[in-house]
């Protein structure tokens, strides 16, 4: 494994990826749309290929809304989101696969749970990079003790 490696993003388009991804994969949901799905995938492949600096959303919102308003600068481990990252294209991968192969209303599930996933990383707690933390420094308990200590986890 890999160590920690910082890279400071902009606090808005963190943001605004972690939103917009969400948003488009329940925009993908509601709509059944495969088009949509495609382009989270699309938009996930690129964010591994390119890493978290240079990833479309985060590209997007520099070039775009953080001209009109600079918003603050935010450190993030490289790693951890270009796991996060490849967590997020497989899952979208294969939630392309199912809609595409099964051809039911049912594989639309898929999607349904992927949206609910990608909801709860939206709002701050980010189950790939707890699982990266997890695999990198061997602190995969849940609950931690008042003063920092993680008990034993049987």
């Amino acid at each position: 494994m890999t160590s920690y490696k910082p890279v400071s993003i902009p606090k808005g388009a963190f943001i605004f990826c972690r939103y917009g991804i969400a948003a488009l994969v329940w925009i993908s949901f509601f709509l059944q749309s495969k088009s949509v799905l495609i382009f989270v995938c699309l938009i996930f492949l690129l964010s591994v290929i390119l890493k978290i600096k240079r990833a479309p959303m985060i590209w997007f919102y520099s070039v775009t809304f953080d001209k009109i308003k600079k918003s603050a600068d935010v450190l993030v481990d490289e790693n951890a989101m270009r796991f996060a990252h490849t967590l997020g294209f497989l899952l979208s991968a294969g939630c392309l696969s199912a809609v595409t192969l099964i051809h039911c209303s049912g594989a639309w599930y898929a999607v349904l749970a992927f949206a609910l996933l990608k909801t709860v990383s939206a709002v701050g707690f980010c189950p790939a990079s707890k699982l990266y933390d997890c695999m990198l420094n061997g602190n995969c308990c849940v609950k931690r003790r008042k003063n920092g200590t993680y008990p034993s986890c049987q």
